[in-house]
């Protein structure tokens, strides 16, 4: 008798719903005791240079004030900051280049002091009173100069600024390129640094108990954060316990260890009493984390009948300040290039730099947004120097059914890309729109663009892949189950109970999922990143659900003398298979375990699983817009995005991921990026004024639509979303206003001021 799954493939309400819309769910600050002294850092006002002294006398005086720390007062402890799972082995280690303050500056806004105040007016007028004396060095903040020869230096141990520089080759494009007849297509495509404007900024606090510092954080990979606060402290890490509560949004962001360390540091220097230290929304754009501005530059030599001879890119990905998850993003980039239009020729180059700007992270996408505006930017451009329809020109070069990476070992089990731009066609009513769009003239003009993209599903091969579940069975019958995954608001607390409802047998109800991580407690896990949550997480729920059940139907073997392979666990109650008689419910079974005397039990499990497979996502976006020419403006009309990410768990929190992505590609194309000074290279725009994030005011209807292949290597038969939505959603916006106009426009946002110039170059505006 088969299990009936009826939890995993519906709607169910998050488990999280209730709490958040009533205003009962707790975030870091609320958490947070009242005694809190208040953290406040210092930032640099130079872009580049070191720190001669720093005057605290001033700041001391002022009543109220704890602790005035300086860069010459923390431990020389350098510690990485990424959010990867630790390598035993020292050369795939992170870089480590940090301190929690520091006396080399290398970007405006760089840490170089911290005061520790009985509350947060005497801590802000504090560290306003803390005195720097700076020695001033010439600066970089552009990516291909700070390449240059004669350039300024920010690290002694990367020459030229260049972090790291790998490289992809096969075939010969050398030879390739003397083929009689080929067409050479050419650009540069740029995108810009961004940030992600999570809801809530970064914030924690941190106090001494037990033998530990105790730090609570509004983080995603907790685990992580325990291991670099021990390395930045030089402590065991076994005397690190992090908590994450509810957090409002990461986006990436969080998946970096930002002021955890300083906090935990200032405790320590304050007697271990409970110290916060709360970003402001100015810092969380300029001293947290930005996605990387990358330069891509791609050549393609095709044949008059539309199929690739050769193809080449090289990426400059602008790392900022420090090394933070440094190349793995440009990287990963890259590696989208020869696998989502294969070609037997194909040289690729990545270099990630070094830059005096803001640090730059991880961000949702990884650094496919920025690879996919370019290399589907750069994929019109080829259709019409060969007069193919875009989607006509897609069909005969995309990544064919059965392709297998040969390092990664995913295989594209499906026709996935016919069938994701099928649907978004029929939706679009692309056939018909691309005819009549074509050729307009006139000031008010109409265009449709297509763009597709390639995800990878969690890092195995590149790095571990591992989960691990607990799962307790109360009195009751229902069950408590801890992973060390994080919800970090995108509904995977509610994705595990559905998972873990059917692998054992019970209710959805019956499923009690213990939203915050300890990791006192929680059984390790690396965090929420990667778009690995729910394909991860749901080969440790199944497998964990196996012991637990096989242990539940072991002591019922006692209770109801049948040979525990005879029984079956369904609904909360235990049958037996042969003619599904209900012997007893699982609340039966479970009080009689913890309360027998001649028998008591506990009955738990807990396991972990590492992962060794990975999984392609695929999905493509069509986008309607309406040009205004004289006024250099673009309205979006409509927008679809149509995704293969395997079998849905719950289709509306996986519309509602689609949905957020489309919103956060929106933007991204149209209107965000971050600016900088030349003169002084402080962030000009660090703040929700001046930044311009795109609003619901600024969306269409927002169609999100699903190719359901079930994906072979799931536990559940599902694999990534949360970061796809919005890796094609802006050159899909480019490629529209390509046809509209006969503009390409190779940089983005496509804002007025960009449009105004490309549209004067390009012949449409006579100024």
């Amino acid at each position: 008798m088969e299990q009936r799954r009826r939890a995993v493939g519906t709607s169910v309400n998050r488990v999280d719903a209730y709490d958040k819309v009533t205003g009962r769910a707790r975030y870091t600050d609320d958490l947070c005791g009242k005694e809190a002294y208040i953290a406040r850092v210092v930032h640099s006002t130079v872009a580049n240079g070191r720190v001669l002294s720093v005057d605290k006398s001033e700041a001391e005086k002022l009543p109220g004030v704890i602790r005035v720390v300086s860069c010459f007062d923390v431990p020389k402890n350098y510690y990485p900051t990424a959010g990867h799972p630790w390598s035993v082995e020292e050369a795939h280690q992170d870089v480590s280049d940090r301190l929690m303050l520091t006396d080399r500056v290398r970007f405006y806004g760089d840490d170089v002091a911290a005061v520790v105040a009985e509350d947060e007016v005497t801590a802000a007028r504090a560290a306003g009173m803390v005195k720097i004396e700076y020695e001033e060095y010439p600066f970089v903040l552009d990516v291909r100069e700070a390449m240059e020869d004669g350039a300024p230096q920010l690290h002694e141990d990367y020459p030229g600024n260049v972090l790291n520089h790998t490289s992809i080759r096969s075939g010969s494009y050398e030879e390739a390129i003397k083929e009689p007849g080929l067409i050479k297509v050419e650009g540069w495509y740029d995108t810009p640094s961004v940030q992600h404007c999570h809801i809530e900024n970064f914030i924690c606090y941190a106090y001494e108990a037990d033998h530990k510092i105790n730090v609570t954080s509004s983080t995603q990979i907790p685990h992580i954060v325990r291991r670099v606060v021990g390395q930045a402290l030089g402590i065991p890490w076994g005397r690190v316990r992090v908590i994450k509560p509810y957090i409002g949004g990461g986006f990436g962001n969080k998946q970096d260890v930002l002021y955890e360390p300083l906090c935990a540091f200032l405790s320590t220097l304050c007697g271990g009493h409970l110290v916060k230290l709360d970003v402001s929304r100015e810092e969380a754009f300029n001293c947290t984390r930005v996605r990387h501005a990358i330069r891509s530059h791609i050549i393609s030599w095709v044949r008059p009948d539309g199929t690739f001879a050769a193809r080449k890119l090289t990426a400059y990905s602008n790392q900022g300040a420090y090394a933070s998850h440094g190349h793995g993003v440009v990287a990963k980039g890259m590696g989208a290039f020869p696998q989502l239009y294969p070609c037997p020729n194909v040289e690729a180059d990545s270099y990630t730099v070094f830059t005096n700007r803001p640090v730059a992270g991880a961000m949702r996408g990884y650094g496919i947004p920025q690879a996919m505006f370019a290399v589907e930017s750069h994929t019109d451009d080829v259709a019409k120097a060969v007069g193919m329809s875009p989607l006509e020109f897609r069909r005969k070069n995309l990544m064919p059914q059965g392709y297998v990476d040969a390092f990664s070992k995913n295989e594209n089990y499906f026709d996935t890309f016919n069938q994701c731009m099928a649907k978004a066609a029929a939706y679009m009513d692309y056939d018909r729109k691309i005819k009549e769009y074509d050729g307009q003239d006139g000031n008010i003009r109409r265009g449709i663009g297509l763009a597709v993209f390639w995800y990878n599903t969690a890092v195995w091969p590149i790095s571990l892949e591992t989960s691990s579940c607990r799962m307790v069975l109360n009195q009751d019958g229902s069950i408590q189950v801890q992973v060390g995954e994080t919800e970090i608001g995108q509904g995977a607390d509610t994705a595990f109970s559905q998972m873990a409802a059917d692998a054992l047998g019970i209710p959805f109800e019956d499923v009690h999922i213990i939203s915050s991580q300890d990791t006192d407690v929680t059984p390790f896990g690396t965090g929420a990143y990667a778009s690995r949550q729910t394909y991860t997480a749901g080969f440790s729920i199944e497998q964990t659900a196996g012991l637990l059940k096989g242990r539940i139907l072991s002591y019922a073997q006692e209770l109801t003398r049948m040979p525990a392979s005879q029984l079956e666990l369904v609904d909360g109650v235990i049958v037996r298979k042969s003619d599904a008689r209900p012997m007893m419910t699982l609340g039966e079974l479970a009080s009689e375990a913890l309360y027998s005397l001649s028998h008591s039990e506990h009955l738990t499990a807990e396991s972990t699983y590492q992962i060794k497979s990975n999984a392609y996502s695929f999905g493509c976006t069509m986008a309607e817009v309406e040009v205004d020419i004289e006024a250099c403006k673009i309205s979006l009309m409509d927008i679809v995005n149509v995704h293969d990410c395997g079998k849905l768990i719950n289709p509306a929190l996986a519309l509602a991921q689609v949905h957020g992505g489309m919103s956060m590609g929106i933007g991204y194309g149209l209107s965000e990026m971050e600016k900088f000074d030349a003169a002084t290279g402080r962030t000009l725009n660090g703040n929700l004024l001046d930044y311009k994030l795109s609003t619901a005011m600024d969306h269409p209807h927002l169609e999100g639509q699903f190719v359901k292949n079930y994906e072979p290597t799931s536990a559940f038969g599902t694999k990534a979303l949360g970061e796809p939505p919005v890796c094609s959603v802006a050159p899909a916006i480019r490629n529209a206003v390509l046809q509209a106009t006969g503009i390409g426009i190779d940089q983005i946002p496509l804002n007025p001021h960009v449009l105004f110039e490309e549209f004067k170059k390009g012949g449409l505006l006579d100024v």
